[in-house]
Order: structure tokens, then sequence, then C-alpha cells
């Protein structure tokens, strides 16, 4: 088989695997979703997973962290839910890899590849630990310019560290005592 035409074959492939995944995602009863807390670390895990490879479709993943850290270790909840948060924007990533990016045509696609191009490591820690809509952009436009694979995920893992830690401090009532006043919707 011809180099491209199995490279073409790849990119099809990722691209159908992340539309089948934010499908089967947005299939799961909440209900069914919520059960996995009961599992503690391992669902944690995977629900942080399932939450983060929705594309532009949010997930309430980040609910679960804030009630984890109320009831687990701080630290094992941010690692746990971090680490499954960066494996999800895989999803991002093999979007972009599949050389299928939908938002193409968008301005603030081509802005964020710029940002990319210009300190993709940075960018993608940047937009990885403030809660944003932007990440899957990031994550297409890193896929999309080849970002290697494990720069990717080392900057989204540590990016997702703060967020989740933040919100596992959230629930754990410790922000407030960093942050006084702070109240969380």
């Amino acid at each position: 088989m011809p180099r491209g035409r199995g490279l073409t074959i790849l990119r099809v492939a990722a691209l159908a695997l992340v539309l089948g995944i934010s499908v089967a995602i947005l299939a799961i009863p909440a209900d069914d979703l919520e059960q996995l807390e009961a599992f503690g670390y391992p669902g944690l895990f995977i629900l942080s997973v399932i939450s983060n490879a929705t594309l532009f479709l949010p997930a309430p993943g980040w609910l679960i962290v804030i009630s984890m850290g109320a009831r687990f270790s701080v630290p094992l909840v941010t690692l746990v839910a971090g680490s499954g948060a960066a494996i999800g924007e895989l999803s991002g990533y093999l979007a972009g890899f599949s050389g299928q990016a939908v938002v193409e045509d968008q301005p603030m696609y081509h802005r964020m590849v710029g940002w990319m191009e210009r300190n993709g490591g940075l960018t993608v820690f940047i937009l990885a630990a403030l809660p944003n809509p932007f990440f899957d952009l990031a994550g297409i436009a890193a896929g999309t310019l080849r970002m290697p694979v494990w720069r990717f995920l080392l900057w989204c893992w540590l990016g997702k560290l703060i967020k989740m830690g933040a919100f596992a401090l959230t629930g754990a009532g410790l922000l407030n005592l960093v942050i006084p006043g702070l109240t969380w919707p």
C-alpha cells in the first residue's frame, strides 16, 4: 500500500473514532456517569477520560472532581482526574491529525494555529489549565501541526493537573483558605 494512501486511511479512521466516541458519550445517561463515582479512583479516571473526549460538547466531569475532592485525597483526585483528562483530550488531537478539521474556516481556529506555531507547548499548557471552551481547538491545531503526541500529552497533563487540582481543592473547601469568599456555582 502506498504511504500516502495508508496515511489517508489512518486519518479517516482517527476522525471516525473521535466522532464515534463523541456520539457514544452523549448517549450515556447522566445517572450512569454519576454511578462511576462509587468506583472511587478508577471510576474517576474513566469519567475524566470520557468527559474530556467530547469535541465542543461540554461534559460535566468537573462536578464529579469537585465531589470527589470533598471525599477523597485531594492530591490523588488531582493526579487521577488530571491524567484521565489529558488522555481524553487526545480526541481533539486525533481530529486534527485526521486532517479533517471541521473548524478550518473559523477565524478562532486560525488564531489558535498561529499561537500553536509560535508557542505550542505553552499554549496547550495554559489552555489546559484554565476552564475554557477553546481547548478542543488547541488539540485540533496540535494534531494538524503534527506536534509530537508525547509533547502534547505532557503539556496537556501538566495543565490539567492544575485545573483538576483547583476543582478538587474547591470540593475539599481548601480553596476558600487561599481565596477567601470564593464561592462555586
